[in-house]
């Protein structure tokens, strides 16, 4: 088989394009928030924190990242003064985590920006294409959640 046709193959792959329009947005967003200093799982983390109070567990599932990537995100926006933890009173193995003000002035901040790196990822697709494919990905994401390295607990 000619190398072009194996890369026509690889086209046809899900996996494939998911994995290259995630590396695409990812760039993207970079492109928008580099001012900021946050990945796209920093912004997610800092979104589901916003007007709440999360252990990490319950956290994790809002973003669907595992334990060890929680901890890893949330340490290093504590470092950066985005967020604070503190031990739960009820139970002293659970962390919590809350935005500071430093950290909601920051999600302000980024909003427009951000919106623009979403935005521009499906550019190319008309506004029914967009809700449409938001649909599937949704539709994908549900169907398959168990099988993620870490569970998303979906609205």
């Amino acid at each position: 088989m000619a190398p072009e046709d194996r890369l026509g193959i690889l086209a046809e792959r899900p996996g494939f394009l998911i994995r290259r329009l995630h590396q695409i947005h990812v760039a993207l967003f970079h492109d928008e928030c580099e001012a900021y200093g946050l990945t796209p799982v920093q912004y997610s983390v800092l979104t589901a924190l916003q007007g709440d109070e999360l252990d990490q567990k319950r956290l994790g599932q809002r973003v669907g990242i595992d334990r060890a990537t929680t901890t890893e995100v949330l340490r290093r926006l504590d470092k950066a003064g985005w967020i604070e933890r503190r031990k739960c009173t009820e139970d002293a193995r659970r962390q919590l985590a809350r935005l500071t003000p430093a950290g909601e002035s920051l999600l302000a901040e980024v909003e427009d920006s951000a919106r623009r790196a979403h935005e521009r990822t499906i550019e190319p697709l008309t506004k029914a294409e967009r809700e449409r494919f938001i649909r599937y990905m949704s539709k994908i994401v549900s169907a398959n959640n168990d099988h993620g390295r870490a569970s998303l607990k979906l609205p």
